[in-house]
């Protein structure tokens, strides 16, 4: 099952249903419904789109298309937020170190995401958690992105 799917099985477990049609947005969710637009040309943007539906539907209320409005964009960075770290966990940085993945392109490719959306997940933990941060017997360096193993 390719990243995609499991994303559309989520959402049916939620109760959420997701639909793809052509639309000016690249997805819009509203009252247990998400639309992505059916033009996305790639599967790893549509991944990252749909997560963040998915991230609407756990974090946000309302209608918050109104970017201008200070509280609407914070509820857009909650669902923002939430993607990185289902689709960009610190876990899956490790496991693409351990699988000799190198360089954004790779890694991007390896977790089913565009470089773009890599970049905004680890601007992200740089932001939590400073340069540098670990998990289990593994440094993650932030800035650049590069992974070590502890040996104890």
């Amino acid at each position: 099952m390719n990243q995609y799917e499991k994303l559309l099985h989520e959402a049916f477990n939620f109760n959420v249903s997701v639909y793809e049609m052509p639309m000016r947005n690249k997805g819009l969710y509203s009252d247990g419904i998400i639309w992505i637009n059916k033009g996305i040309p790639t599967t790893a943007e549509r991944n990252c789109i749909l997560a963040e539906e998915i991230g609407h539907y756990h974090t946000s209320s309302g209608n918050i298309l109104d970017q201008r409005d200070v509280r609407n964009r914070k509820q857009e960075l909650r669902a923002r937020q939430w993607a990185y770290e289902r689709l960009v966990p610190l876990s899956s940085i490790v496991q693409a170190h351990k699988a000799k993945v190198r360089g954004r392109f790779e890694i991007a490719e390896y977790l089913g995401v565009t470089e773009d959306f890599l970049q905004a997940s680890i601007d992200r933990y740089r932001d939590k958690y400073g340069i540098l941060t670990s998990i289990d017997n593994y440094i993650i360096f932030l800035d650049p992105l590069h992974v070590i193993e502890v040996v104890a």
